[in-house]
């Protein structure tokens, strides 16, 4: 287990073990602004011991949100109460990273504890945007097509949120481009149906995301560590898959990209997914043999699973998702008296 509690510095930035805590909606916000249930969130888990902290999914837009009451990063009145939690993070020896995110067609949904149905306009909703206008399921209502000027407004704020990251304290950047949200409606081709430079070719499907990467890149710190989430594959016939990921990764590699975050799925409601214990980490093995650093995720529930990817080089970092909600403390609990024993806070030493 020596690789889980190794140190990983990109660029000037060292994160203390390879275990990250992966983004996920907290659907606790009002106006997109943080607040205490944040702050207590994302602070235990770093004092639970995780390297990297990375705050769920930060709209750059109103319109970019899954449901109202996601965090935003779209103004700088969001800045104040995002500094708050990155400088409890940092006082605990972790990182503190945020997703930028535009939801695209999967916009304006109620909470999943409501339901997860589309909002319509009428009901606290608003009208949503994709590369086409195709909604997610039949029975949704139908995004409008977004045009040159509007691709070019939402690059621009995706730029934007960017910059709020690096001034809110941040040391992590992830562009969200999984999950069927807006960069991956652009990749797939059974989303993106355009017949302009932003879709058909696979060199025209990836333009978008390679121009939020460059505008993204001109105002976050050249020696901050910039991340990139894929969604692998579709797990559809005809769809994105592992192959165009691949190819992908290797043009992120030499754009400068500092590591993929390799999730699936999420673009397609009706496909079938093999859901199972570790069951994307395949996905990062094969992404990490283009050169550049992956973070596998997926139900990875153990440390003799974390230990494993990590020793066979299937990933650079593990990301957990749901085990870090069910106990915030598993690094420090899931590595004690190994010879990787993750470094507990003075004030819960008595504990151990």
């Amino acid at each position: 287990m020596i690789k889980i509690n190794q140190p990983l510095t990109i660029k000037d930035i060292t994160f203390k073990n390879r275990i990250g805590m992966s983004p996920m909606c907290q659907y606790s916000s009002i106006d997109g602004f943080a607040n205490d249930w944040h702050y207590i969130h994302y602070g235990s888990r770093a004092v639970g011991g995780a390297g990297l902290i990375m705050v769920e999914a930060s709209a750059v837009t109103p319109e970019g949100r899954i449901t109202p009451n996601d965090l935003g990063i779209w103004s700088d009145l969001h800045i104040p109460e995002f500094q708050r939690i990155t400088q409890y993070i940092h006082l605990q020896g972790a990182v503190a990273g945020i997703q930028i995110a535009h939801a695209g067609r999967k916009a304006s949904h109620n909470n999943p504890a409501n339901g997860g149905n589309q909002l319509s306009e009428t009901n606290r909703g608003w009208q949503t945007v994709a590369p086409s206008p195709l909604p997610f399921t039949e029975d949704e209502i139908a995004p409008n097509k977004l045009d040159k000027k509007g691709i070019k407004i939402i690059r621009g704020q995706f730029k934007a949120a960017a910059g709020r990251a690096m001034k809110a304290g941040f040391k992590v950047v992830e562009i969200h481009a999984a999950h069927g949200y807006l960069i991956h409606e652009f990749l797939s081709p059974l989303s993106n149906q355009r017949k302009d430079k932003y879709g058909g070719s696979f060199e025209n499907r990836i333009r978008f995301l390679l121009e939020v990467i460059e505008a993204v890149k001109s105002v976050w710190p050249k020696n901050y560590p910039l991340f990139v989430r894929l969604s692998a594959t579709d797990w559809v016939e005809g769809g994105w898959n592992l192959e165009e990921t691949v190819k992908l990764s290797e043009i992120l590699y030499k754009q400068g990209v500092d590591l993929v975050d390799c999730s699936s799925g999420g673009n397609i409601s009706t496909a079938k997914i093999p859901v199972a214990p570790g069951y994307q980490v395949p996905l990062s093995e094969a992404v990490r043999k283009t050169g550049i650093r992956t973070a596998a995720v997926g139900l990875i529930t153990s440390i003799e699973q974390i230990s494993e990817i990590l020793e066979n080089e299937k990933a650079d970092m593990v990301f957990l998702g749901r085990e870090l909600l069910r106990n915030p403390y598993f690094p420090l609990n899931s590595t004690l008296n190994t010879e990787s024993e993750i470094k507990w806070p003075i004030q819960y030493k008595r504990a151990k």
